[in-house]
Protein backbone atom coordinates (compact mmCIF):
# COMPACT_ATOMS: atom_id res chain seq x y z
CA UNK A 1 0.00 0.00 0.00
CA UNK A 2 2.89 2.32 0.72
CA UNK A 3 4.24 2.08 -2.84
CA UNK A 4 0.73 2.71 -4.20
CA UNK A 5 0.46 5.85 -2.08
CA UNK A 6 3.83 7.09 -3.38
CA UNK A 7 2.76 6.40 -6.97
CA UNK A 8 -0.56 8.19 -6.43
CA UNK A 9 1.15 11.28 -5.02
CA UNK A 10 3.60 11.29 -7.94
CA UNK A 11 0.76 11.15 -10.48
CA UNK A 12 -1.14 13.77 -8.52
CA UNK A 13 1.78 16.19 -8.76
CA UNK A 14 2.30 15.41 -12.45
CA UNK A 15 -1.36 15.91 -13.38
CA UNK A 16 -2.18 18.66 -10.84
CA UNK A 17 -4.76 16.66 -8.89
CA UNK A 18 -6.49 18.59 -6.16
CA UNK A 19 -5.96 17.45 -2.53
CA UNK A 20 -9.51 16.10 -2.42
CA UNK A 21 -8.96 14.10 -5.64
CA UNK A 22 -5.75 12.59 -4.25
CA UNK A 23 -7.51 11.70 -1.01
CA UNK A 24 -10.31 9.93 -2.90
CA UNK A 25 -7.80 7.98 -5.00
CA UNK A 26 -5.99 6.88 -1.84
CA UNK A 27 -9.33 5.78 -0.36
CA UNK A 28 -9.99 3.67 -3.44
CA UNK A 29 -6.52 2.11 -3.33
CA UNK A 30 -6.90 1.31 0.36
CA UNK A 31 -10.13 -0.58 -0.25
CA UNK A 32 -8.48 -2.65 -2.98
CA UNK A 33 -5.05 -3.33 -1.48
CA UNK A 34 -5.30 -3.40 2.32
CA UNK A 35 -6.02 -7.16 2.59
CA UNK A 36 -4.15 -8.23 -0.54
CA UNK A 37 -0.70 -9.90 -0.55
CA UNK A 38 2.03 -7.60 -1.83
CA UNK A 39 2.51 -7.84 -5.58
CA UNK A 40 -0.76 -9.65 -6.28
CA UNK A 41 -2.42 -8.21 -9.42
CA UNK A 42 -5.79 -6.48 -9.29
CA UNK A 43 -8.26 -7.11 -12.11
CA UNK A 44 -9.87 -4.17 -13.87
CA UNK A 45 -13.34 -5.57 -13.20
CA UNK A 46 -12.48 -5.63 -9.49
CA UNK A 47 -11.34 -2.00 -9.67
CA UNK A 48 -14.64 -1.03 -11.26
CA UNK A 49 -16.76 -3.05 -8.83
CA UNK A 50 -14.96 -2.31 -5.55
CA UNK A 51 -13.79 1.27 -5.98
CA UNK A 52 -16.20 3.53 -4.06
CA UNK A 53 -18.44 5.66 -6.23
CA UNK A 54 -16.95 8.88 -4.87
CA UNK A 55 -13.42 7.78 -5.86
CA UNK A 56 -12.04 8.07 -9.40
CA UNK A 57 -11.89 4.63 -10.99
CA UNK A 58 -9.73 5.75 -13.97
CA UNK A 59 -7.19 7.38 -11.65
CA UNK A 60 -7.08 4.35 -9.35
CA UNK A 61 -6.52 2.16 -12.40
CA UNK A 62 -3.76 4.51 -13.60
CA UNK A 63 -1.92 4.18 -10.29
CA UNK A 64 -2.13 0.38 -10.42
CA UNK A 65 -0.95 0.38 -14.03
CA UNK A 66 2.10 2.40 -13.04
CA UNK A 67 2.90 -0.23 -10.41
CA UNK A 68 2.40 -3.08 -12.87
CA UNK A 69 -0.47 -4.47 -10.79
CA UNK A 70 -3.46 -3.94 -13.09
CA UNK A 71 -4.76 -6.96 -15.00
CA UNK A 72 -7.35 -6.20 -17.66
CA UNK A 73 -9.89 -9.03 -17.54
CA UNK A 74 -12.72 -7.12 -19.20
CA UNK A 75 -14.20 -7.60 -22.63
CA UNK A 76 -12.69 -4.99 -24.96
CA UNK A 77 -15.28 -2.33 -25.85
CA UNK A 78 -14.94 -3.08 -29.56
CA UNK A 79 -16.06 -6.70 -29.02
CA UNK A 80 -19.02 -5.56 -26.95
CA UNK A 81 -19.84 -3.10 -29.73
CA UNK A 82 -19.79 -5.88 -32.34
CA UNK A 83 -22.12 -8.06 -30.26
CA UNK A 84 -24.50 -5.18 -29.58
CA UNK A 85 -24.69 -3.93 -33.16
CA UNK A 86 -25.12 -7.31 -34.81
CA UNK A 87 -27.70 -8.51 -32.29
CA UNK A 88 -30.24 -6.18 -33.93
CA UNK A 89 -29.87 -7.93 -37.30
CA UNK A 90 -31.99 -10.91 -38.43
CA UNK A 91 -30.30 -14.24 -37.65
CA UNK A 92 -29.54 -14.96 -41.31
CA UNK A 93 -27.53 -11.74 -41.48
CA UNK A 94 -26.22 -11.45 -37.92
CA UNK A 95 -24.09 -14.61 -37.86
CA UNK A 96 -22.22 -13.75 -41.05
CA UNK A 97 -21.79 -10.04 -40.27
CA UNK A 98 -20.59 -10.78 -36.73
CA UNK A 99 -17.98 -13.31 -37.86
CA UNK A 100 -16.85 -10.93 -40.63
CA UNK A 101 -16.35 -8.06 -38.17
CA UNK A 102 -14.40 -10.33 -35.81
CA UNK A 103 -12.07 -11.37 -38.64
CA UNK A 104 -11.56 -7.71 -39.53
CA UNK A 105 -10.73 -7.06 -35.88
CA UNK A 106 -8.38 -10.00 -35.29
CA UNK A 107 -7.14 -10.78 -38.80
CA UNK A 108 -6.52 -14.30 -40.05
CA UNK A 109 -3.84 -16.26 -41.90
CA UNK A 110 -4.08 -14.07 -45.00
CA UNK A 111 -5.18 -10.68 -43.71
CA UNK A 112 -3.90 -8.22 -41.15
CA UNK A 113 -6.21 -6.87 -38.41
CA UNK A 114 -8.04 -3.70 -39.39
CA UNK A 115 -8.40 -0.61 -37.23
CA UNK A 116 -11.43 -0.07 -35.01
CA UNK A 117 -12.28 2.94 -37.15
CA UNK A 118 -12.49 0.70 -40.22
CA UNK A 119 -14.97 -1.56 -38.43
CA UNK A 120 -17.10 1.40 -37.37
CA UNK A 121 -17.08 2.96 -40.83
CA UNK A 122 -17.72 -0.29 -42.70
CA UNK A 123 -20.59 -1.38 -40.47
CA UNK A 124 -22.09 2.12 -40.33
CA UNK A 125 -21.99 2.23 -44.13
CA UNK A 126 -23.61 -1.19 -44.59
CA UNK A 127 -26.22 -0.95 -41.84
CA UNK A 128 -28.85 0.85 -44.02
CA UNK A 129 -28.33 -1.73 -46.79
CA UNK A 130 -28.71 -4.64 -44.38
CA UNK A 131 -31.86 -3.13 -42.87
CA UNK A 132 -33.34 -2.64 -46.34
CA UNK A 133 -32.50 -6.18 -47.49
CA UNK A 134 -33.87 -7.71 -44.29
CA UNK A 135 -37.37 -6.52 -45.25
CA UNK A 136 -37.53 -9.01 -48.14
CA UNK A 137 -34.60 -11.39 -47.62
CA UNK A 138 -34.00 -13.77 -44.72
CA UNK A 139 -30.31 -14.55 -45.29
CA UNK A 140 -27.26 -12.82 -46.72
CA UNK A 141 -26.87 -15.61 -49.30
CA UNK A 142 -30.16 -14.49 -50.91
CA UNK A 143 -28.75 -11.07 -51.84
CA UNK A 144 -28.29 -10.64 -55.58
CA UNK A 145 -26.17 -8.31 -57.66
CA UNK A 146 -29.40 -6.44 -58.49
CA UNK A 147 -29.99 -5.86 -54.77
CA UNK A 148 -26.47 -4.48 -54.41
CA UNK A 149 -26.83 -2.23 -57.44
CA UNK A 150 -30.15 -0.86 -56.16
CA UNK A 151 -28.68 -0.14 -52.74
CA UNK A 152 -25.73 1.73 -54.25
CA UNK A 153 -27.75 3.70 -56.80
CA UNK A 154 -28.34 6.84 -54.67
CA UNK A 155 -24.85 6.85 -53.12
CA UNK A 156 -22.20 9.15 -54.60
CA UNK A 157 -18.58 10.23 -54.19
CA UNK A 158 -16.39 8.96 -51.37
CA UNK A 159 -19.43 7.45 -49.65
CA UNK A 160 -20.01 5.21 -52.68
CA UNK A 161 -16.38 4.10 -52.76
CA UNK A 162 -16.48 3.33 -49.04
CA UNK A 163 -19.71 1.37 -49.49
CA UNK A 164 -18.21 -0.64 -52.36
CA UNK A 165 -15.12 -1.46 -50.30
CA UNK A 166 -17.29 -2.56 -47.35
CA UNK A 167 -19.59 -4.66 -49.55
CA UNK A 168 -16.71 -6.39 -51.29
CA UNK A 169 -15.09 -7.11 -47.94
CA UNK A 170 -18.27 -8.60 -46.42
CA UNK A 171 -19.32 -10.70 -49.40
CA UNK A 172 -15.72 -11.68 -50.17
CA UNK A 173 -15.40 -13.06 -46.64
CA UNK A 174 -18.74 -14.86 -46.86
CA UNK A 175 -17.86 -16.38 -50.24
CA UNK A 176 -14.41 -17.48 -49.08
CA UNK A 177 -15.92 -19.36 -46.13
CA UNK A 178 -18.78 -20.92 -48.07
CA UNK A 179 -21.50 -18.88 -46.36
CA UNK A 180 -23.06 -17.69 -49.64
CA UNK A 181 -23.56 -19.39 -53.00
CA UNK A 182 -22.30 -16.60 -55.27
CA UNK A 183 -20.60 -13.27 -54.65
CA UNK A 184 -22.88 -10.42 -55.85
CA UNK A 185 -20.05 -7.88 -55.62
CA UNK A 186 -17.61 -9.58 -58.01
CA UNK A 187 -18.00 -6.93 -60.71
CA UNK A 188 -18.16 -3.93 -58.40
CA UNK A 189 -15.43 -1.37 -58.95
CA UNK A 190 -14.82 1.86 -57.09
CA UNK A 191 -14.80 4.86 -59.39
CA UNK A 192 -12.48 7.84 -59.37
CA UNK A 193 -13.82 10.60 -57.17
CA UNK A 194 -13.53 14.07 -58.63
CA UNK A 195 -12.70 16.71 -56.06
CA UNK A 196 -15.61 18.80 -57.26
CA UNK A 197 -17.56 21.20 -55.16
CA UNK A 198 -21.19 22.18 -55.10
CA UNK A 199 -23.18 23.53 -52.17
CA UNK A 200 -24.43 20.92 -49.72
CA UNK A 201 -27.93 19.68 -50.46
CA UNK A 202 -30.82 20.16 -48.02
CA UNK A 203 -30.69 16.43 -47.26
CA UNK A 204 -26.97 16.62 -46.42
CA UNK A 205 -27.50 19.64 -44.16
CA UNK A 206 -30.36 17.89 -42.37
CA UNK A 207 -28.21 14.79 -41.87
CA UNK A 208 -25.49 16.90 -40.26
CA UNK A 209 -28.02 18.50 -37.90
CA UNK A 210 -29.38 15.12 -36.83
CA UNK A 211 -25.93 13.70 -36.15
CA UNK A 212 -24.90 16.62 -33.92
CA UNK A 213 -26.45 15.37 -30.67
CA UNK A 214 -23.52 15.51 -28.21
CA UNK A 215 -21.87 18.82 -27.20
CA UNK A 216 -18.56 17.64 -28.67
CA UNK A 217 -20.20 16.73 -31.98
CA UNK A 218 -21.94 20.10 -32.16
CA UNK A 219 -18.67 21.93 -31.52
CA UNK A 220 -16.76 19.90 -34.12
CA UNK A 221 -19.39 20.62 -36.75
CA UNK A 222 -19.60 24.30 -35.79
CA UNK A 223 -15.83 24.69 -36.13
CA UNK A 224 -15.99 23.19 -39.63
CA UNK A 225 -19.25 24.80 -40.73
CA UNK A 226 -18.65 28.31 -39.36
CA UNK A 227 -14.89 28.69 -38.97
CA UNK A 228 -14.00 26.37 -41.91
CA UNK A 229 -11.54 24.53 -39.68
CA UNK A 230 -9.74 21.45 -40.95
CA UNK A 231 -9.92 18.26 -38.84
CA UNK A 232 -6.25 18.58 -37.82
CA UNK A 233 -6.82 22.17 -36.62
CA UNK A 234 -9.88 21.07 -34.63
CA UNK A 235 -7.89 18.34 -32.90
CA UNK A 236 -4.98 20.69 -32.14
CA UNK A 237 -7.12 23.56 -30.77
CA UNK A 238 -5.99 24.61 -27.27
CA UNK A 239 -7.84 26.47 -24.53
CA UNK A 240 -5.29 29.26 -24.96
CA UNK A 241 -6.40 29.63 -28.59
CA UNK A 242 -9.88 30.72 -27.51
CA UNK A 243 -10.62 34.28 -26.37
CA UNK A 244 -14.27 34.15 -25.31
CA UNK A 245 -14.63 37.73 -23.98
CA UNK A 246 -13.36 39.19 -27.26
CA UNK A 247 -15.03 36.54 -29.43
CA UNK A 248 -11.76 35.49 -31.11
CA UNK A 249 -10.35 32.06 -31.96
CA UNK A 250 -7.01 30.99 -33.42
CA UNK A 251 -7.09 27.95 -35.70
CA UNK A 252 -3.84 26.59 -37.17
CA UNK A 253 -2.16 29.88 -36.24
CA UNK A 254 -4.79 32.02 -37.97
CA UNK A 255 -6.85 34.38 -35.75
CA UNK A 256 -10.56 34.65 -36.62
CA UNK A 257 -13.70 36.22 -35.28
CA UNK A 258 -15.69 33.67 -33.29
CA UNK A 259 -19.07 33.19 -34.96
CA UNK A 260 -22.26 33.22 -32.88
CA UNK A 261 -22.99 29.52 -33.45
CA UNK A 262 -19.43 28.53 -32.61
CA UNK A 263 -19.50 30.76 -29.53
CA UNK A 264 -22.68 29.08 -28.23
CA UNK A 265 -21.53 25.53 -28.94
CA UNK A 266 -18.12 26.27 -27.45
CA UNK A 267 -19.66 27.55 -24.22
CA UNK A 268 -21.90 24.48 -24.02
CA UNK A 269 -18.98 22.13 -24.60
CA UNK A 270 -16.73 23.89 -22.07
CA UNK A 271 -19.49 23.62 -19.45
CA UNK A 272 -19.82 19.90 -20.20
CA UNK A 273 -16.03 19.50 -20.17
CA UNK A 274 -15.72 21.27 -16.82
CA UNK A 275 -18.53 19.25 -15.22
CA UNK A 276 -17.25 15.91 -16.53
CA UNK A 277 -13.48 16.35 -16.09
CA UNK A 278 -12.95 19.28 -13.68
CA UNK A 279 -9.30 18.49 -12.93
CA UNK A 280 -7.96 17.33 -16.29
CA UNK A 281 -4.43 18.52 -17.08
CA UNK A 282 -5.14 18.37 -20.82
CA UNK A 283 -5.12 21.85 -22.41
CA UNK A 284 -6.78 20.79 -25.66
CA UNK A 285 -10.31 22.10 -26.09
CA UNK A 286 -11.63 18.72 -27.23
CA UNK A 287 -10.78 15.83 -24.95
CA UNK A 288 -12.14 12.34 -24.48
CA UNK A 289 -12.13 9.64 -21.83
CA UNK A 290 -8.88 8.36 -23.32
CA UNK A 291 -7.05 11.71 -23.32
CA UNK A 292 -8.43 13.28 -20.15
CA UNK A 293 -5.55 12.11 -17.94
CA UNK A 294 -2.81 13.10 -20.39
CA UNK A 295 -1.90 16.03 -22.59
CA UNK A 296 -2.41 14.51 -26.05
CA UNK A 297 -5.04 15.69 -28.57
CA UNK A 298 -7.94 13.50 -29.57
CA UNK A 299 -7.13 11.08 -32.38
CA UNK A 300 -8.37 11.27 -35.99
CA UNK A 301 -10.34 8.14 -35.12
CA UNK A 302 -12.33 10.14 -32.57
CA UNK A 303 -13.63 12.40 -35.33
CA UNK A 304 -14.33 9.43 -37.58
CA UNK A 305 -16.20 7.60 -34.81
CA UNK A 306 -18.37 10.60 -34.02
CA UNK A 307 -19.08 11.83 -37.53
CA UNK A 308 -17.84 9.99 -40.60
CA UNK A 309 -19.26 6.61 -39.55
CA UNK A 310 -22.65 8.36 -39.54
CA UNK A 311 -22.16 9.70 -43.04
CA UNK A 312 -20.88 13.20 -42.19
CA UNK A 313 -17.80 14.26 -44.16
CA UNK A 314 -16.20 17.05 -42.12
CA UNK A 315 -14.10 18.22 -45.07
CA UNK A 316 -17.26 18.56 -47.17
CA UNK A 317 -18.82 20.69 -44.43
CA UNK A 318 -15.70 22.89 -44.32
CA UNK A 319 -15.64 23.39 -48.09
CA UNK A 320 -19.34 24.22 -48.11
CA UNK A 321 -18.66 27.00 -45.58
CA UNK A 322 -15.95 28.53 -47.77
CA UNK A 323 -18.13 28.31 -50.86
CA UNK A 324 -21.02 29.93 -49.00
CA UNK A 325 -18.75 32.83 -48.03
CA UNK A 326 -17.67 33.18 -51.65
CA UNK A 327 -21.27 33.21 -52.87
CA UNK A 328 -22.34 35.88 -50.38
CA UNK A 329 -19.39 38.22 -50.94
CA UNK A 330 -19.42 38.46 -54.72
CA UNK A 331 -16.81 35.73 -55.31
CA UNK A 332 -13.95 37.95 -54.11
CA UNK A 333 -10.81 35.76 -53.89
CA UNK A 334 -8.91 38.26 -51.73
CA UNK A 335 -11.69 38.29 -49.14
CA UNK A 336 -11.83 34.48 -49.09
CA UNK A 337 -8.05 34.19 -48.73
CA UNK A 338 -7.95 36.64 -45.81
CA UNK A 339 -10.93 35.20 -43.93
CA UNK A 340 -9.89 31.55 -44.15
CA UNK A 341 -6.10 31.86 -44.49
CA UNK A 342 -6.09 30.21 -47.92
CA UNK A 343 -3.49 30.52 -50.63
CA UNK A 344 -4.37 32.88 -53.47
CA UNK A 345 -4.60 29.93 -55.88
CA UNK A 346 -7.06 28.01 -53.72
CA UNK A 347 -9.11 31.12 -52.96
CA UNK A 348 -9.28 31.94 -56.67
CA UNK A 349 -10.63 28.48 -57.44
CA UNK A 350 -13.35 28.82 -54.82
CA UNK A 351 -14.16 32.23 -56.27
CA UNK A 352 -14.32 30.75 -59.76
CA UNK A 353 -16.76 28.06 -58.66
CA UNK A 354 -18.88 30.64 -56.86
CA UNK A 355 -18.93 32.88 -59.92
CA UNK A 356 -20.06 29.97 -62.08
CA UNK A 357 -22.88 29.24 -59.66
CA UNK A 358 -23.85 32.89 -59.53
CA UNK A 359 -24.00 32.85 -63.31
CA UNK A 360 -26.31 29.80 -63.18
CA UNK A 361 -23.79 27.63 -65.00
CA UNK A 362 -23.33 25.05 -62.17
CA UNK A 363 -19.86 24.14 -63.33
CA UNK A 364 -17.61 22.21 -60.97
CA UNK A 365 -13.93 22.72 -60.50
CA UNK A 366 -11.22 21.00 -58.49
CA UNK A 367 -9.93 22.41 -55.24
CA UNK A 368 -6.31 21.66 -54.41
CA UNK A 369 -5.65 20.95 -50.79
Amino acid sequence: MQSAAVQARHLGETHSWSPSTLRLVLDGLTGLLQDRPAGQPVTLSEVRNRTPRHASTPRVAEVLTGLGLLEDDTTPPIRSWIEHRTSDLPAGFAVVVRSWLLVLLDGDKRTEPRSHTTLHVYFGTLKPFLAQWATHRSHLREITSADVTAALEPVRGWQRNTAIAALRSLFGYANKHGLIFTNPTTRLKAGKIEASLLPMTDAEIQAVKQIAAHPAQRLIIALAAVQAARPAAIRALLLDDVDLPNRRITLAGHPQRLGDLTHRTLLAWLDHRRDTWPNTPNRHVLISQKTVLGIEPITPGYLAFNLRRNGVDLEHVRKDRILHEALTTGADPLHIALVFNLSHTTASRYAGIAQSLLNNRLETDSIDQ
